[in-house]
């Protein structure tokens, strides 16, 4: 047999894998999410509830028997459930008491810009998109009206919340269709609700490489205009529906990072406190400053609130990931978040569901396995939105 009867054609078999690929995970979908392939978020406990509005059980248990606020789903053992739209009904009820303004509601008054946060990084297993997942999820619960961006063409931000790109979005729905050069939508109609109170989502897929392929062209013809500035206006449409944007972007710099970062008002980098991973973020970084000071000559203000590194999948008892730490820290100081995101088999077990920790139940994990974990990601994410905070003055 020749050799040429047994090649074969690399984009033919690529093809063919992909839409496999494609199918059993549409099929996966449909078996873990029936009977109309939606998700939706769980039921909370009475003290899960509680944590998360900041009061005590005890208080909760009280408005319920006052008849004040939503009524909660009682189980046997006289076990209190609050769903999702049930935390934030309660948080709108007691803003109306609060001791000060936000203290249930805790987003933008008047005078306070949209926070704009660029997560990025452009090395695999950075934990970038399960970082942007877990924050924009973690502000939604806690009462902030939130818009998720998915800028990554490889969508797993969009997976994540129940959105398939090969399926869902044939038709386009994606950021492009409002920062194309040709006949742009408005930015609304490509925002989906999602199955969270106050988190919204613009899923992605791989149309997004659109924008990279068309910018150099429209450069080139004189009618692109201040490029850099398209996600920056799109999202100016929208500006009053929402505190906090979180934008998953691309793992490359390309034009669509320069123009989440045009955008942003904060920027995450992830850093998995390895050594290779260390080098290749001293090239990411120079790189980075090499673009900005381009759009920076080209007209942008590329001032932001703030910038901060955000350690992931870190072990503790790792030796050489702790003196990776110490490095990062001693250089950049509180540049880098006090807070690390753990490595931990809960996040990446949920992840096969394509679940996020806050959507599984704890009972589905080793408790100390889940509570180390959930109390990494809740460190995290409180200590960004104390970030937010502190830029609105407060």
């Amino acid at each position: 047999m020749s050799r040429a009867d047994t090649q074969e054609d690399l984009n033919a078999v690529i093809r063919q894998h992909s839409e496999v690929l494609a199918a059993q995970l549409h099929s996966q979908r449909e078996s873990l999410f029936p009977p109309d392939a939606s998700k939706s978020m769980r039921k909370f406990t009475s003290g899960q509830a509680a944590a998360l509005l900041g009061v005590n059980d005890s208080y909760l248990r009280k408005l319920h028997l006052d008849g004040k606020g939503p009524s909660p789903e009682v189980s046997s053992g006289n076990r209190r459930h609050y769903s999702a739209d049930d935390i934030h009904n309660l948080r709108v009820l007691l803003e109306k008491t609060a001791r000060k303004p936000g203290d249930y509601l805790p987003g933008r008054r008047a005078g306070d810009h949209l926070q704009i946060i660029g997560v990025m990084n452009f090395k695999g297993g950075s934990g970038k998109t399960t970082s942007s997942a877990h924050l924009a999820q973690r502000l939604a619960l806690k009462g902030y009206r939130v818009l998720a961006i998915d800028l990554d063409p490889q969508a797993s931000l969009t997976a994540l919340h129940g959105v398939q790109p090969e399926f869902d979005l044939l038709d386009g729905g994606t950021l492009y269709d409002a920062i194309r050069y040709e006949d742009p939508v408005p930015i609304a109609e490509v925002i989906r609700k999602t199955y969270i109170p106050n988190l919204d989502l613009i899923p992605g897929n791989l149309e997004l490489m659109e924008f990279e392929h068309e910018t150099p062209r429209a450069l080139s013809r004189g009618n692109a205009g201040l490029f850099f500035f398209r996600v920056k206006e799109a999202l100016a449409q929208v500006d009053e529906r929402y505190d906090v944007v979180v934008i998953d972007c691309p793992p490359q710099l390309g034009f669509l990072t320069m123009s989440a970062l045009s955008a942003a008002t904060g920027v995450l980098v992830t850093i998995h406190p390895e050594m290779l991973d260390v080098m290749s973020m001293s090239q990411f970084l120079r790189m980075t400053a090499d673009l900005m000071d381009v759009i920076a000559d080209s007209g942008a203000d590329m001032s932001h609130d703030w910038m901060r590194y955000l350690l992931t999948r870190y072990e503790p008892t790792d030796a050489p990931q702790n003196r990776i730490v110490a490095f990062l820290r001693t250089m950049y100081g509180d540049k880098v978040l006090n807070a690390p995101m753990l490595k931990s088999t809960a996040i990446s077990d949920a992840g096969l569901t394509k679940q996020t920790l806050y959507e599984v139940e704890r009972s589905a994990f080793t408790r100390t396995t889940y509570d180390r974990a959930i109390e990494s990601l809740n460190a995290v994410n409180d200590e960004i939105a104390q970030l937010i905070q502190k830029t609105w003055g407060r």
